[in-house]
């Protein structure tokens, strides 16, 4: 009977987690669309890559949504047995609770592995991989020809060149350039132009044909007009080729485990935290879900967010206190997850502790 109600009580979790993890992956789906699509108008990504960036970046992600997509998934579903007294009913019968709870703690333990291998090697795989395709689509955003009639910046947003048509032999007619050089703006207006690129695919230019540069300061009245030009080259820095990705995020774990630099080493106790955060949340999400009498099924779905929001903020500032070396990588962010388990412990245990002092005998006290 009691591995009945075991796998029972694992099934209504699996549904509530997978519902829970549906909505997490829409938001987030829906806020790497937006970012994405936003950095490949302004970058002029190829159309190919942003379905590629959009997939590695759920994969980066993933691994945050996991814990806290489980945490909510047992209080909800739990929640809803205690306010049915399924719960009540089953440990009134006398069924263990280890019975009940023993697949719940076993999925927690299950996911927890799967977050360790997708925290320690598969996220930081993706993060290389997605920046290095990010520095890829840059450059062939930057060397793809003009469109008539649309502005294009280049060389990170500090030029930007307007063509009003572009001839059959890929001559621009009636040119626009505007250039950044700190605090200056430069303004060139040419009749026609030409786009280069250089043999070695390495840069390119624009060489303006019978034009005229004005130059000052905007806001101010400091502008002046420059002399016209028969002919002009504006060279176009574009961003350096990285064959070796050196972001933190994308350093594989077997680099963070052979480094003691300290902003390393608060990464890799980043990526371990992960996974023991799915089993602690999991162990505290059992008590959690416990509701008294008359109490709404959704009573603790508030506190499970508060929960998940303070043990969340003690690792992220716990890694920053590690990489600027106020705390000893020795003692790394082992203190936040022992403050969550003695906070498991309290709720476990409170509630006995309390009955016990209530209905002690009189002649003990």
């Amino acid at each position: 009977m009691g591995k009945i109600l075991g796998r029972y009580i694992l099934r209504e979790v699996i549904t509530a987690w997978i519902v829970v993890m549906g909505v997490l992956l829409v938001i987030l789906l829906a806020n790497q669309v937006a970012a994405v699509l936003e950095r490949a108008a302004a970058s002029q990504f190829p159309q190919g890559v942003v379905l590629e960036l959009i997939y590695l970046g759920i994969l980066q992600y993933l691994g945050i949504l996991v814990p806290v997509g489980l945490l909510l998934g047992i209080v909800l579903a739990l929640g809803r047995l205690y306010h049915d007294s399924e719960l009540a009913a089953a440990l009134a019968c006398g069924v263990r609770p280890v019975t009940l709870y023993g697949g719940v703690i076993g999925l927690g333990v299950v996911l927890a592995a799967g977050l360790a291998a997708l925290t320690l090697l598969v996220a930081p795989g993706a993060t290389a991989q997605a920046l290095t395709i990010r520095n890829a689509a840059i450059r062939a955003g930057q060397f793809a020809p003009l469109q008539p009639g649309t502005f294009r910046a280049f060389a990170g947003g500090t030029a930007v060149v307007y063509a009003e048509r572009i001839d059959p032999d890929g001559t621009l007619q009636n040119v626009f350039v505007e250039r950044n050089q700190g605090t200056l703006v430069e303004v060139t207006l040419a009749r026609r132009a030409v786009q280069t690129v250089s043999p070695d695919g390495s840069s390119q230019s624009i060489q303006l044909f019978d034009g005229q540069r004005f130059e000052g300061i905007p806001g101010s009245a400091q502008f002046r007009s420059m002399p016209s030009f028969a002919q002009l080259t504006i060279p176009v820095r574009l961003p350096p080729a990285t064959a070796v990705v050196t972001d933190l995020d994308a350093q594989p774990t077997a680099a963070l485990l052979a480094s003691a630099d300290p902003k390393r080493q608060a990464m890799l106790q980043w990526r371990i935290s992960m996974p023991l955060m799915c089993i602690i949340l999991t162990v505290l999400a059992v008590p959690l879900a416990r509701l008294k009498p008359r109490q709404g099924r959704y009573a603790h779905v508030w506190l499970a967010v508060v929960v998940y929001l303070v043990y969340a903020n003690l690792i992220s500032a716990g890694q920053a206190w590690i990489a600027h070396g106020a705390i000893p990588v020795a003692i790394g962010l082992w203190w936040a997850h022992t403050a969550v388990i003695l906070l498991a412990v309290a709720v476990i245990f409170a509630p006995q502790a309390l009955q016990r002092l209530r209905y002690r005998p009189a002649g003990m006290a």
